[in-house]
């Protein structure tokens, strides 16, 4: 998604939410229930849960919808934009709906897991707006392939000068290689670090072998470290764009999931109400 979403159509689906919103807090200020204070029981509380229901069923259609790229009149941009303005506009429609009235029932999970999802929603939003960018900034014109093959280039270049330079400086060498590990679970992914990444450890010790070098050795000394250095650096950007896009994947591992059990708590929740209230 990209920013051109936000400001889709000249912010159409922005001001329909607002007008949207505005009608419902009006109502809401100058409905007068008969008995009691306001609450989704009222005529106007039924008014604005349809209206909420109809919305929420809407918008989880919205992953039906965008799997089905072509099809129907509405493009998939509009429906986008929709999505994300009128999903905000949602929490002040069911808000309003529930009349600030909450419980430990299936009433208040319902409202709790649909503004879980919005605020899931709203993260995804971020993500999908600043992570493409942030990620084109790292690669530099390289793909993802492009920076590991040129760590592999990196590794057999110092591998092999490295040869000559006595063993406690060609095993730091081949243990920044043979003990680096790139990706691995989600935790790790995400946190884009390793606090005992082989390379930077072998960046900081080469550095120190590298100064008891003979002088006739002092300069494959330094255009090792220099090409470990060069690896270091190739090693974060490859962590920092696993980090982009494990955190672009998470948040749907949270979104859907949710979206299904506000579905079904929705489904307790006006069961409840028509059948046992």
């Amino acid at each position: 998604m990209h920013e051109s979403i936000l400001v889709y159509r000249g912010f159409r689906y922005l001001k329909l939410s607002l007008w949207m919103v505005a009608i419902a807090v009006v109502a809401y200020i100058v409905h007068q229930p008969t008995v009691g204070p306001p609450n989704g029981g009222t005529a106007l509380g039924y008014t604005l849960g349809t209206i909420g229901v109809l919305l929420i069923v809407w918008l989880a259609w919205f992953g039906v919808r965008k799997r089905r790229y072509g099809l129907g009149k509405v493009k998939l941009e509009d429906w986008l934009s929709a999505h994300v303005y009128l999903g905000l506009g949602l929490i002040v429609v069911a808000t309003l709906h529930t009349g600030f009235q909450f419980g430990w029932n299936v009433h208040t999970l319902a409202y709790s897991l649909m503004i879980f999802v919005i605020v899931s929603g709203i993260f995804g939003i971020i993500v999908y707006v600043r992570f493409p960018r942030l990620m084109t900034e790292n690669r530099r014109g390289s793909t993802q392939r492009d920076l590991l093959a040129q760590i592999a280039e990196l590794n057999a270049k110092a591998r092999e000068i490295s040869v000559t330079l006595g063993d406690d400086i060609h095993n730091e060498v081949m243990a920044s290689a043979d003990k680096l590990a790139l990706g691995g679970g989600a935790l790790k992914q995400l946190s884009g670090r390793d606090r005992n990444c082989p390379v930077q450890h072998a960046v900081k010790r080469v550095g120190e072998l590298v100064l008891g070098l003979p002088k006739s050795d002092a300069e494959k000394g330094r255009t090792v470290l220099s090409l470990l250095a060069r690896k270091l650096e190739l090693v974060e950007r490859v962590r920092r764009d696993l980090r982009y896009k494990a955190l672009m994947d998470i948040w749907l591992y949270v979104h859907v999931p949710v979206t299904f059990a506000l579905l079904a708590s929705l489904a307790a929740h006006i069961v409840s109400v028509f059948f046992y209230w």
